[in-house]
């Protein structure tokens, strides 16, 4: 069974399960502290430890002709041979894992140093607490210490005299036979925090005590000791128990097979696992995940499933529209094999429904939005599990582990379904309360509005429905209902089409048949994982019943098979100010979709087309670049510009650190556009980003004028174009497979290791352009309650640009086949190494190029 976390959702991989309780400080010590064993509710918790040698699959290295994992080499590491360059790496595993030791091992002795006092008052006629309550809150600590000294003492002099005949394994070996003392740790961890609460609270002096554990510092590290509390202090063991496992995965992937200590490392990894298996039984409070479902009656006008906020939680409801009336209905739970059926939540005769609030002071309720990166975390373990299904299916018995993965799918489809609408849509009853929905497009809630208004135009009366007429009419839902299931991937025919991965680019032309004139835009939205997404919005043409606009826009599509377009009246009234979203609501005249048909899109050419709606027909023009080909970079034989010419080249030329071009435009993202909803996601006109792509390559003298007077997002994506069209990535092809390498470390101090040593191998031009654009984009982040960017949005967005695989490297993974294993294969691991850099505390030019491999990290 999936082990699922205290939301009910199935547990990340082990990799994520252990950077989730991690806090990534250079100076050390800043753990999540008292909150680390914590769970929502401020119950005590204790961690689910995966024990898994399966990493996340879109990190996955990549499978030889055997089923043997075959690990990418990075090239920056050492020249030579391949053993070479996995003993380089061997070490750096090692010796970042020696730094977090080292932390480790002073976070227990700041946890024993009061111990000995406390014992000795204990037995005065004062003590501060008794010697039953201080062997219960330091149990073990002190032989778990001693374990952690002596395994620290035997490693150091192996890495200082490093070569390739160095052995390591029997050194784990042995402290993986001696994990049983935590087991007795884990048994008693919760007994011990709950002891040193109530012995804090009876006794300022303890809770001084507790509350000021000083942790000495690394011994070349500036900072000499932390602050630290004891309660955080003991949760450190519990971090620690997962931490020998990890590194025994990194170290067996770079120990050549002959080493003597392959065998040695993995017996260790084997006593490793089984322990893990052992305590994760007792300490996994098992949950059910709850898959909510469908529904409709009179006679049925329109049915569907909604988000509804309901004492401030998500709940998915299945709504049915019928002639006199609104019924919001749940799918009740009922015995294996039995009849399903509806339980009605509240319904609303029509002739009482409004959408205005008769009462201002009416409270509108907290609506829980998650953070942006966990919606796209999910849609990239969606992406991962697509793939997984479609290789079982060629596998000659992978049909059971088919249904097995379709069930893992629906049960985060459906939970991304749940967690990704934020667009509120209030509906009020004239007579009582109201009710709030949340939904994922604008189209959607027009659809909802309209259908309701068409029908109130109508003779309505009021009714009042008998418990029997409601029993009638829910359980008549069932047969009625036109929606069967919720919309996600596991529920449909495996026929249907998979979706684009790629690029969609769109003309917006005119549009005609308004019969006064107003101030129009057209917004542009593309379906992703089941709901839809606003991707790009026209200028607004004012004063007019014909706006021409023919503005271009670039649309990334993630699986998409709809384009609609939407056609706003532009509202500037104050008074129209809509109280749940505090924005001004323009006004919808008209919207549409079509069908992005693979082989009509698919094309090189422009397809023309018309989109009709309520009597107004807007034209527009398409064509698609699927994700390889757009990302396909030719090397440029031109010097002159700076569009698709080395950077090198460029910064030399200028005399410059970082190139004008990338200085210019995060200038003026920075003084106009870091308040822009979207700035970086949202498309820039296409006409706009070619005439400052040809001001730049022609060094155009009045080109502060034209970034002065440019749309925001023209200048965003003029950044992100000269970033796409450089010859070589930023990150460069060579150290590709190296940065590959690197995130998919398990050990956090070894992560760091790494990833800052490859920091140190890109060029001058490249690395300063790189951290240049690093601190722009956590400064855009910053602004994320405005702007909703967020770091993990804008490594998205950024990430596939700046790192990319070289033609060769493409070649080597011709395993993967399909868009979608591109995307989340590739993709995910691109992302994950922007948001590493992106998430590490400042990384200065100078201290990065002074320092050595040996980092310091607390983790």
């Amino acid at each position: 069974m999936e082990p699922l976390s205290a939301h009910g959702l199935p547990r990340l991989s082990w990799i994520d399960t252990l950077y989730s309780n991690f806090n990534y400080n250079t100076d050390g010590y800043e753990g999540d502290g008292a909150e680390d064993g914590k769970s929502q509710d401020g119950s005590e918790t204790l961690p689910y430890i995966d024990e898994s040698p399966t990493m996340s699959p879109q990190l996955c290295a990549p499978q030889g002709p055997d089923g043997e994992t075959v690990s990418p080499t990075p090239e920056c590491l050492l020249t030579g041979g391949d053993i070479e360059k996995g003993l380089e790496m061997k070490k750096l595993v090692l010796s970042g894992f020696l730094a977090s030791e080292e932390i480790y091992i002073n976070q227990l002795e700041a946890l024993l140093l009061p111990m000995r006092p406390l014992k000795a008052t204990a037995t005065t006629s004062q003590p501060v607490l008794t010697i039953q309550q201080i062997e219960t809150i330091f149990y073990k600590i002190q032989d778990i210490f001693e374990i952690h000294k002596e395994f620290y003492d035997s490693l150091l002099p192996n890495i200082q005299q490093w070569d390739e005949k160095v052995t390591v394994g029997h050194l784990f070996q042995k402290l993986a036979s001696q994990l049983g003392v935590y087991k007795a740790f884990v048994d008693n961890y919760k007994v011990a925090l709950e002891t040193a609460e109530k012995c804090s609270q009876a006794n300022s002096q303890f809770q001084k005590i507790s509350e000021n554990l000083k942790v000495k510092g690394p011994k070349d590290s500036k900072d000499c000791t932390t602050t630290i509390s004891m309660e955080a202090l003991l949760y450190k063991p519990i971090d620690r128990v997962t931490r020998s496992t990890l590194v025994l995965h990194d170290l067996l992937k770079h120990t050549p097979k002959d080493h003597p200590d392959f065998p040695l490392l993995q017996d260790a990894l084997r006593i490793s696992q089984n322990f893990l298996s052992s305590i994760n039984e007792e300490i996994d409070p098992r949950r059910t995940a709850v898959t909510t479902p469908k529904g409709e009656a009179r006679q049925l006008v329109k049915d569907g499933f909604l988000v509804e906020v309901s004492e401030s939680s998500r709940k998915l409801r299945h709504v049915f529209l019928f002639t006199d009336l609104l019924l919001c209905a749940k799918m009740k739970k009922t015995a294996v094999g039995r009849h399903q059926q509806y339980e009605c939540k509240w319904y609303i005769p029509l002739a009482d429904l409004t959408f205005q609030t008769l009462d201002d002071t009416d409270s509108c309720p907290s609506i829980q939005v998650l953070p942006e990166h966990e919606i796209e975390e999910m849609k990239i373990k969606i992406s991962a599990i697509k793939s997984d299904i479609q290789k079982e299916k060629k596998a000659p018995k992978g049909q059971s582990r088919v249904e097995r993965l379709r069930k893992k799918m629906n049960e985060q489809e459906s939970w991304l379904l749940l967690h990704s609408p934020t667009i509120p849509f209030r509906i009020y009853n004239k007579h009582g309360k109201s009710y709030l929905f949340l939904l994922s497009s604008d189209y959607e809630r027009s659809e909802w509005r309209e259908s309701i208004q068409k029908l109130q135009k109508k003779d309505l009366q009021a009714c009042v429905l008998s418990s029997v007429e409601l029993q009638v009419l829910t359980s008549s839902c069932f047969k009625l209902r036109t929606v069967h299931n919720i919309p996600v991937t596991s529920n449909k025919d495996d026929e249907e089409t998979p979706g684009l991965y790629g690029f969609l680019h769109v003309i917006v032309h005119s549009a005609k048949g308004f019969k006064e004139s107003a101030n129009l835009y057209c917004t542009l939205e593309v379906d992703s994982f089941g709901y839809f997404v606003s991707k790009a919005k026209t200028r607004v043409f004012r004063d007019t019943t014909e706006p021409q606009w023919n503005e271009e826009f670039e649309i990334e599509l993630e699986g998409s098979q709809y384009l609609r377009i939407l056609c706003y009246e532009k509202c500037y009234d104050k008074s129209m100010l809509n109280k749940d979203d505090n924005e001004i609501v323009d006004k919808i005249m008209g919207k549409g979709q079509v069908q992005l048909d693979p082989q009509t899109v698919q094309s090189k050419n422009w397809h023309m087309d018309v989109i009709e709606m309520n009597g107004i027909k807007v034209e527009f023009s398409m064509k698609f670049t699927s994700r390889d080909l757009s990302l396909k970079r030719t090397p440029s034989k031109k010097q002159s510009g700076v569009f698709g010419v080395k950077i090198n080249v460029v910064t030399k030329r200028e005399r410059s650190k970082v190139p004008y071009i990338v200085r210019q435009c995060i200038e003026e993202v920075e003084k106009r556009g870091i308040d822009e909803v979207g700035i970086y996601r949202i498309s820039g006109v296409a006409t706009d980003i070619q005439a400052l792509k040809l001001a730049f390559d022609t060094n155009t003298k009045d080109i502060l004028v034209m970034l002065s007077d440019m749309d925001i997002n023209a200048i965003a994506g003029t950044l992100k174009l000269y970033f796409r069209e450089l010859p070589e990535p930023l990150l460069t092809d060579r150290l590709y497979p190296a940065f590959m390498e690197g995130i998919a470390l398990s050990d956090p101090a070894a992560k760091e290791n790494c990833m800052m040593h490859l920091l140190r191998s890109l060029p001058d031009p490249n690395l300063m352009t790189f951290l240049t654009l690093l601190e722009h984009l956590k400064r855009v982040a910053e602004k994320e309650p405005i702007n909703k960017m967020s770091l993990h949005n804008l490594a998205t967005v950024f990430g596939p640009t700046l790192l990319r695989p070289s033609e060769s490297e493409s070649t080597k993974g011709q395993h993967i086949t399909s868009a979608s294993d591109i995307w989340s294969h590739d993709v995910m691991a691109q992302v994950q190494v922007l948001l590493y850099y992106l998430q590490h505390p400042p990384i200065s030019f100078a201290e990065l190029k002074r320092n050595t491999l040996y980092f310091s990290t607390d983790v």
